[in-house]
């Protein structure tokens, strides 16, 4: 599936880019492309050529290789995917202690783009900031206690529970529990 390809190429820039503490006008500049087309690659919502693509990369700093290690083709002969936990691989989408995210996997569903990870929050981990996703979000908590503030309204869920909202609101998640919480996300990008 060429569209699961070039989600991890759009998911990986911008985890790159977050990750050396890039603007996404910075990285546009630099690339010399539109600030509206670095943001569009980001987010699943255009196909950059080739040419523009290598721009990104040399503008990232990365060598071809380097950025395209752990990005997979799936088989497509199977409707059966199987993703063992030490494939699931850590990535940073914002720099807030006691957050941690592993990507399970990213598929397009009919041209939906969905990205499955698990986030870990250690006792006490919170946002200070409220965020938006441009994503309809789908959370379970496996394992602990979490609050979520959306839109100023808390929800206090536990293992077991499960929320759906769109993360465009904006919104906070906070560990309110003694133990680290695991919480099984799925984002549907609009």
């Amino acid at each position: 599936m060429q569209e699961d390809i070039l989600i991890q190429i759009g998911n990986k820039i911008k985890e790159i880019r977050k990750a050396k503490g890039i603007t996404v006008q910075e990285l546009a500049s630099k690339a010399e492309v539109s600030k509206g087309l670095i943001s569009q690659i980001e987010n699943n919502r255009t196909i950059p050529s080739l040419l523009v693509l290598m721009n990104i990369i040399t503008s990232l700093d990365l060598d071809l290789n380097e950025f395209f290690k752990g990005i997979e083709q799936q088989a497509t002969a199977s409707h059966v995917i199987v993703k063992r936990s030490e494939d699931y691989y850590e990535f940073e989408k914002e720099k807030t202690k006691g957050f941690k995210y592993k990507r399970i996997m990213t598929r397009n569903l009919k041209n939906f783009p969905v990205d499955i990870v698990m986030l870990e929050l250690k006792p006490g981990a919170k946002r200070t900031n409220m965020v938006k996703t441009e994503a309809y979000e789908y959370k379970y908590i496996v394992q602990g206690t979490v609050e979520y503030l959306i839109n100023n309204e808390k929800h206090t869920l536990y293992a077991g529970d499960s929320i759906f909202f769109d993360g465009r609101q904006g919104h906070r998640p906070a560990n309110i529990g003694e133990d680290t919480a695991l919480i099984l996300v799925a984002y549907f990008f609009i």
